[in-house]
């Protein structure tokens, strides 16, 4: 088994871009996110000036290793201009509901990629990075889509290889399918993709039996899958599989939106199930990195990545927030969504959530048993 963290401290790779709110009102990614984040750990003492890096933003040069470098003029043509022809929205999937176009198109998922990048060579020696913007996991090589015009989680993956760790391993507990990070990587060499995501869910890919060529493991769970059904996946399916593959360094893809109370999954986990996978992560691996993903909920996705944070940091949660934390979840508003209207206290006054077990169910059980036995093939993965 891999050895435990280094020395390293951990860091929080962040920007103030993502205080920017560019898409309109209707879209889901509207809300605040990362901006809360960052100062939900500044409020709370835990995001001193030695532990936060602002993210660079990446070149084109950098995200040719894995984008079309067509695409990518495109996205800053139309970033600049507000327009795309039909033939390039057509072939690129630019200007469209999931991914209008608007000013930032370009620089806020190049800043994204740019602090994933950074997160790579920061861990390159050992240690733990936090890049909560980053985890954009559905963007293909030249087409945009689900919200995620770049795709960091392949570029993350590429400098790592590059940086000389020849065995990585991506671990998405998002509640959508990777289906471009797979697109991306599929059957490539030094590289194990294990998704967690609801079945029947856009972009409709991961299927239990698409092994990508033999290095992936796709996870699909269903309806209402709880914390006692992510336990098990977790330690009878994703830390076998972390062990039988031993990577060098691993990839933590957390999106938010598994959590119960985000609008575009069905899935009821509470953000222990989160905190859970990262701690078992951090004890197999020398080199870490934790990206956000999905989340449409502005107190859910605020609340699970503080609190991942807190975890990464060695950080204590307090049972309730102080004063100062508690009114900058106040401060935060849900256009649109009822749920916004009237929200529970516990939104504002603790980043953590109630456990919410259930029954594992046969379902579950059976996909996890099936998976399981190819973990002797993910062993003699080159």
């Amino acid at each position: 088994m891999p050895a435990r963290i280094g020395p390293a401290p951990p860091v929080f790779i962040g920007s103030e871009i993502y205080r920017a709110s560019p898409f309109a009102r209707h879209h889901p990614l509207s809300i605040p996110r990362v901006s809360t984040v960052m100062d939900l750990a500044r409020a709370l003492g835990w995001l001193p000036r030695e532990r936060y890096i602002a993210s660079p933003r990446a070149r084109t040069p950098a995200l040719s290793a894995f984008h079309n470098p067509v695409y990518l003029d495109v996205l800053q043509r139309a970033e600049a201009t507000g327009d795309v022809s039909e033939a390039e929205r057509e072939r690129h999937g630019l200007g469209t509901l999931s991914n209008p176009i608007h000013p930032l198109m370009f620089k806020r998922p190049a800043t994204s990629a740019g602090g994933a990048l950074l997160a790579a060579e920061r861990v390159r020696h050992g240690g733990i990075v936090h890049v909560p913007g980053a985890g954009t996991h559905h963007a293909m090589a030249d087409r945009a889509g689900g919200f995620c015009y770049l795709n960091d989680p392949v570029l993350t993956i590429l400098h790592l290889r590059r940086l000389g760790l020849h065995r990585v391993a991506y671990v998405d507990i998002d509640a959508h399918h990777c289906d471009g990070v797979q697109a991306g990587l599929a059957g490539a060499p030094g590289v194990l993709l294990l998704s967690v995501h609801e079945a029947g869910r856009w972009p409709f890919t991961g299927a239990l039996e698409d092994d990508g060529g033999g290095n992936c493991l796709n996870l699909p769970v269903p309806r209402d899958f709880n914390d006692t059904e992510m336990a098990h996946a977790r330690e009878h399916l994703i830390l076998p599989a972390i062990e039988a593959f031993a990577p060098e360094a691993i990839v933590l893809q957390c999106g938010a939106d598994a959590v119960t109370e985000d609008p575009l999954s069905r899935l009821a986990l509470s953000n222990n199930a989160h905190v859970g996978v990262l701690r078992a992560l951090r004890r197999m691996t020398e080199r870490l990195i934790v990206t956000g993903g999905g989340g449409y909920n502005p107190w859910s996705v605020a609340r699970c990545w503080t609190r991942i944070w807190a975890e990464i940091a060695g950080q204590t949660v307090p049972d309730r927030l102080p004063r100062e934390a508690q009114e900058i979840l106040d401060a935060l508003a849900w256009p649109g969504r009822a749920a916004g209207r009237n929200p529970p206290r516990d939104w504002f006054e603790t980043l953590i959530d109630p456990p919410r077990p259930g029954t594992l169910r046969p379902g579950v059980a059976a996909g996890v048993a099936t998976l399981r036995a190819r973990l002797a093939a993910i062993a003699r993965l080159p």
